[in-house]
């Protein structure tokens, strides 16, 4: 709807261009309603995505994607990105879009400092990503040039490898320091994956991926990425690949240029030793923080000292939510989220789970 009004409710508010209301009538019985009503944690139904580099593993491994094509290259569990929303499956919000409830539940929902700085935009994406081939190598913009571009957000990114097939590997970074002219040298001559740093990998293993890193997935990855909410990707060498009309995919040299952070680490995986039952830190950065917990027996988790909503993603085995007197299960591949106005509740393993604690700190 054209008409865009926004009605308080103590922290709350409402627009009626959202699927709460369609006419003015429905639209203030539904304000009522909301009032009355908690929020609770959301569980959201999947996208799914066809890609080139695809596989079978989110269908075979999670289950998530059973009517899905072969070449399933993504599930995205939690999207506020325009044009891609989640929808909420359980509860009385069922059927509403994760933006729609920001909008509506501001910082109940997401944490009064987290709404301040990202609005009605939810500032976390979080996917499975199953490689059964090379991804182009690429590299994603930071918040200042994609502003400058006129593109919304940066991307950063970290991935947590859920699965791995044996001789795995991912690029993460250059192999020694570079500047800009050495890499357009490479890049004219066709020698770019020289300068590449390539990672084996298995499962368990952390990738922190800021803004500016060159990186590509290789074959037989299943990974748990946490972003930024951003689509934009800059491909630099997509392998000489084409599709099955013979078209190469659409590259981005000129804008990849310039986003480009050429700094040398000479590490770039990330060290943790897990701890059983306690959260531990994986990444800690301005975007998101994501923490890594080895569950074996039921623990309770206080979160009334953080500012931010909680995000539990389930890379392996399964666990229950207690939340009051209300229980959720969240299965392999699976994510839920914990609005900010919930300070405790109670997280209870299936057998040993392994999962993702990601927030905004």
């Amino acid at each position: 709807m054209a008409l865009f009004a926004r009605i308080i409710c103590g922290k709350r508010a409402v627009s009626d261009h959202c699927h709460f209301a369609t006419t003015i009538f429905p639209y203030f019985c539904r304000i009522n309603i909301l009032c009355m009503q908690t929020l609770y944690p959301f569980k959201f139904g999947p996208l799914f995505k066809e890609k080139i580099w695809g596989g079978k593993k989110i269908n075979q491994l999670l289950g998530l994607a059973s009517d899905f094509p072969e070449s399933c290259g993504e599930a995205w569990l939690l999207s506020g990105v325009e044009g891609n929303p989640t929808i909420v499956t359980n509860g009385y919000l069922a059927g509403n879009e994760l933006n729609e409830l920001v909008e509506v539940f501001m910082g109940d929902l997401v944490g009064d400092n987290v709404y301040d700085r990202f609005g009605d935009e939810f500032p976390i994406l979080v996917k499975v990503l199953d490689s059964n081939d090379w991804l182009s190598i690429q590299v994603h913009p930071d918040d200042e040039l994609a502003q400058e571009r006129g593109i919304g957000y940066g991307k950063t990114e970290m991935w947590y490898v859920m699965q791995a097939d044996s001789h795995a590997q991912l690029i993460s970074g250059f192999n020694q320091p570079y500047n800009k002219e050495q890499y357009v040298n490479k890049l004219e001559t066709k020698s770019l994956k020289d300068m590449l740093n390539y990672e084996s990998v298995r499962k368990g293993d952390v990738f922190f991926i800021p803004a500016g890193r060159v990186h590509a997935l290789g074959p037989g990855c299943l990974i748990a990425e946490i972003q930024q909410t951003s689509d934009t990707t800059y491909r630099i060498y997509d392998w000489d690949r084409v599709d099955d009309q013979g078209n190469s995919r659409e590259l981005h040299t000129d804008e990849a240029r310039d986003a480009i952070d050429f700094t040398f680490h000479k590490k770039y995986k990330t060290d943790y030793q897990p701890v059983p039952d306690q959260s531990v830190s994986l990444v800690q950065s301005p975007f998101f923080t994501t923490n890594i917990i080895a569950l074996k027996q039921a623990i309770h988790k206080d979160y009334s000292e953080l500012d931010s909503f909680v995000i539990l993603m389930c890379t392996e085995g399964g666990f229950e939510l207690v939340c009051e007197t209300e229980t959720y299960a969240v299965g392999l591949g699976e994510a839920i989220l914990i609005p900010k106005i919930i300070d405790e509740v109670r997280i209870v393993p299936k057998n040993d789970a392994v999962i993702l604690e990601v927030y905004i700190a």
